[in-house]
């Protein structure tokens, strides 16, 4: 059994031991372009996907976790676990509304795409009816790993939006703000899911089917999610699929060399960090630079 493990920052920005809990947070998209990275319109709109995506999933997370949360008897992890739970529902909410309130006065309708996650987490990632005590706990554990290898990639993309230089291309600071504060939280609370998972039993199986479904199903819905947006983008109606295309992988190669968007080849790179002996989610990011962010956060001390 596992328990939560002591946070890896330097000794000189160690803040020490951290309790998770959610945070209020507003954000005003009213006037947020769609493009919202200058020149940017690729980045812009794969980054965007996350709103559609995430709700869901999030939601996800906090159902298994509550699902797992009574067999779990190390305190010290129960806490953290529900900390993340209270984090991962208001990530949930604020997408839920930037996709309302923000993504629809743009012209983009979201339904479709966000039914297919309904049904992904809801009927095809849920609990299932019918098992065994058994069964059901291995189904458990085996979601738990799951969302521990789809953590390590908002660790990851938690680390890159504390870093980028959306801010300064011009990137619009609401929007900006939003997904920095979502991104330092997710390195705030990066273990929880590993340790929550590694509880039950930690194995390179466990890791390897659950990091062999988690990349090739995060790259599909983002992916889908990105040619959905761009089906109701203005700047594409009039551009024929081929050239959609060259403008697509031109604009990537650009875009990330300019550090708006993270470099897949690192990204890949990063996936057998996840496979290295010792490693542990605390070894991404730092627990420090992500505190202070949210300590700052426009968004979070507006709701204050």
């Amino acid at each position: 059994m596992t328990a939560v493990h002591a946070n890896r920052s330097t000794p000189e920005t160690d803040p020490g031991e951290v309790e998770l809990h959610a945070r209020n947070v507003a954000f005003d998209l009213s006037e947020t372009p769609l493009h919202w990275i200058p020149g940017a319109p690729v980045s812009s709109n794969m980054i965007t996907v996350l709103n559609l995506l995430l709700p869901e999933g999030e939601r996800w997370f906090v159902e298994t976790f509550n699902e797992a949360l009574p067999m779990i008897k190390d305190e010290k992890l129960a806490t953290a676990m529900r900390g993340f739970v209270g984090q991962e529902a208001m990530h949930a909410e604020v997408h839920d509304r930037a996709v309302e309130n923000w993504l629809s006065r743009h012209g983009v309708d979201a339904t479709g795409y966000i039914e297919q996650m309904e049904w992904i987490f809801r009927k095809v990632l849920g609990p299932r009816e019918g098992q065994t005590p058994e069964q059901d706990l291995k189904h458990l554990i085996e979601r738990l790993w799951l969302i521990a290898a789809i953590e390590h990639y908002t660790a990851l993309l938690g680390d890159f939006a504390l870093n980028c230089t959306w801010v300064e291309n011009g990137a619009d600071p609401n929007m900006a703000d939003m997904f920095v504060w979502h991104g330092a939280e997710e390195v705030e609370h990066r273990a929880v899911a590993h340790d929550a998972a590694a509880y039950f039993g930690d194995t390179p199986l466990r890791r390897g089917r659950a990091m062999a479904l988690a990349m090739p199903f995060l790259a599909i819905l983002l992916v889908r999610g990105f040619r959905f947006i761009n089906s109701q983008d203005p700047l594409y109606d009039d551009m024929s699929v081929p050239a959609k295309y060259t403008k697509y992988v031109k604009d990537y190669f650009v875009e990330s060399r300019r550090g708006l968007f993270p470099k897949i080849g690192g990204l890949v790179w990063a996936t057998a960090t996840y496979f290295k002996p010792g490693f542990h989610p605390n070894d991404i990011g730092d627990t420090a630079q992500a505190v202070a962010y949210l300590a700052s956060s426009p968004g979070a001390r507006r709701a204050g």
